[in-house]
């Protein structure tokens, strides 16, 4: 599927960087700590059905702009402001968040679910569990952070390392000082722990929910889909098995199934 790439600039003045592919009904998806990749299969597999729209959280592009968010407020409202940047206010686009997106997408919804379709939370953070904390991925190494965001640790090594050895010193550098901005900007909202009080505030999300998730995640384990569930008027937990944190890259072709059947339904 052919993607094109759209600058935008916000009310506020911030620039990014938009993937857009397909037609059919709109959908905005909001990407993790690791920011878009050079593949996205998963988006790829929903543009068949849909008009995908990916945006560059400020912090994950070129543009130096992400001193202009501070806070969940901030995330959430430069949310909204894409959204209407994009031409897609009147639309109420399906809103796709993954991990720390999943978060942002749960915020954008609690502050305008009429303004949205449906919500897919794909292994969200958000929540904290007292019997299940999360593992801080601001103190791990490369290796480490394969070991709990992948449901196949060597696979995920790979796919961190982009074709680099880690053992390499050099390669291991390159790897940390570029993704110092990433998790610089993520680091707002999820350090020291990725809790900004978004439980106290879904009840306000009305919209139909998938919670999607890895089946062996072990960074947000599935426990936090039950409790999502538990927090939403309407909502449903579906797992996908040999899948860990990063499910849209371990097995894109099940999600997209999923959240098209999900989507579909009338």
């Amino acid at each position: 599927m052919a993607t094109s790439t759209s600058a935008i600039r916000t009310l506020k003045g911030i620039e990014a960087q938009v993937r857009i592919a397909g037609s059919g009904d709109p959908v905005l998806f909001l990407h993790g700590a690791g920011g878009l990749q050079p593949s996205e299969p998963l988006l790829d597999a929903l543009a068949e059905r849909y008009t995908v729209h990916a945006a560059e959280w400020p912090g994950f592009g070129e543009q130096p702009t992400e001193q202009l968010i501070e806070d969940m407020l901030d995330f959430s409202l430069h949310g909204w402001d894409v959204v209407e940047a994009l031409g897609l206010g009147a639309e109420k686009p399906h809103l796709i968040g993954h991990s720390m997106g999943g978060m942002i997408a749960g915020e954008l919804a609690a502050l305008n679910p009429r303004g949205l379709g449906k919500l897919v939370l794909m292994n969200a953070s958000g929540l904290w569990m007292d019997n299940h904390p999360i593992p801080d991925i601001f103190a791990m190494l490369p290796f480490e952070l394969a070991d709990v965001l992948f449901a196949d640790p060597k696979a995920g090594e790979a796919f961190l390392a982009g074709g680099a050895n880690f053992n390499d010193d050099a390669a291991l550098k390159v790897f940390l000082v570029t993704n110092a901005r990433r998790f610089g900007t993520a680091g707002k909202i999820l350090f020291p722990i990725p809790n900004r009080r978004l439980s106290k505030r879904l009840y306000r999300v009305t919209n139909d929910t998938l919670l999607l998730w890895g089946a062996q995640d072990r960074l947000i384990v599935p426990a936090y889909a039950t409790r999502y569930a538990e927090l939403l008027s309407s909502a449903r937990v579906q797992l996908i098995e040999q899948a860990g944190h990063m499910l849209p890259y371990e097995q894109p072709t099940a999600a997209a199934e999923a959240i098209d059947a999900f989507l579909s339904e009338a």
